[in-house]
């Protein structure tokens, strides 16, 4: 009996270690594939870093009466910009806003709290505990940023901003960095009038045909020589009411805009023309 036992004991043994070499190739076989998968998905990671291209923001404009317009932004161009059209959009600044000035074969302007064209916004539109208003810097090539080399052609969305330089060539800076919240949107090619000297900063996709009926509504009065031209030249009668504005960002944080201080026009005339 013993001799017997003694001649089997190696059979078990022969048979164990078939079994650990199985474990081991498969355990072998596992772990190959695992650092496989792991490779490609870090190629494929780096992959699309390379050529992955973030998708702009898009703004959907309702018009009352009108319809919905499509707007594509374009943060490459006027990033402060296209952040603080964004923040102003999304805490529903623009809603019930109107377009206050259009004209024909050229723009629309809207956007102003005032409805005349001579209103900013405040720093509690852009989400902030303050009732100040404020201004941002102007990405134009006039105003020393070559980035934005966006044309003003048709169906083109642009910052409105102040021009004092009549009152003094010092004061064209100021006026440069002194939009807020007003914008336009071009109806024909403008790019030898406004390139380089208004931040544009994205462009219509769908609705041209809306902005071209604003453009061509009723207004008060073309009379540049009217006595109250600043407030009704190119002012509808009937001006078309923004029912809303939001910005799609595509889970992209854009952050906020930096502010300005406004300049204050009257003081600095004040000051220059009688001392104080």
């Amino acid at each position: 009996m013993k001799k017997e036992e003694k001649q089997k004991q190696p059979k078990v043994k022969k048979s164990t270690e078939r079994n650990y070499s199985k474990i081991k190739f498969i355990a072998t076989i596992v772990a190959i594939i695992l650092v496989l998968g792991l490779i490609a998905y870090v190629v494929n990671t780096i992959i699309q870093k390379q050529y992955f291209t973030a998708q702009n923001p898009v703004a959907t404009m309702e018009v009352e009466n009108y319809g919905t317009v499509k707007i594509e932004l374009y943060p490459d161009y006027a990033p402060e910009t296209v952040a603080n059209f964004i923040a102003l959009a999304n805490n529903g600044f623009y809603d019930g806003l109107t377009f206050h000035r259009t004209i024909p074969d050229f723009m629309i302007q809207g956007g102003d709290p005032n409805g005349d064209g001579s209103g900013n916004a405040t720093l509690r539109d852009l989400g902030e505990d303050s009732d100040d208003e404020y201004t941002i810097t102007g990405e134009f090539i006039a105003n020393g940023d070559n980035d934005n080399t966006l044309k003003h052609e048709r169906g083109v969305i642009s910052m409105a901003r102040g021009d004092y330089s009549n009152y003094s060539s010092t004061l064209a800076t100021e006026g440069y960095n002194s939009a807020s919240c007003q914008f336009f949107i071009t109806t024909t090619d403008q790019s030898a009038n406004l390139d380089g000297l208004y931040a544009a900063f994205g462009k219509v996709t769908e609705g041209m045909d809306i902005i071209d009926t604003i453009s061509n509504v009723e207004v008060e009065t073309r009379d540049s020589t009217n006595a109250d031209s600043e407030l009704t030249q190119d002012r509808p009668i009937d001006p078309p009411v923004i029912t809303s504005i939001r910005v799609e960002t595509y889970g992209i944080d854009y952050g906020m805009p930096e502010t300005r201080e406004p300049f204050d026009l009257n003081s600095w005339y004040m000051s220059n023309m009688y001392g104080y």
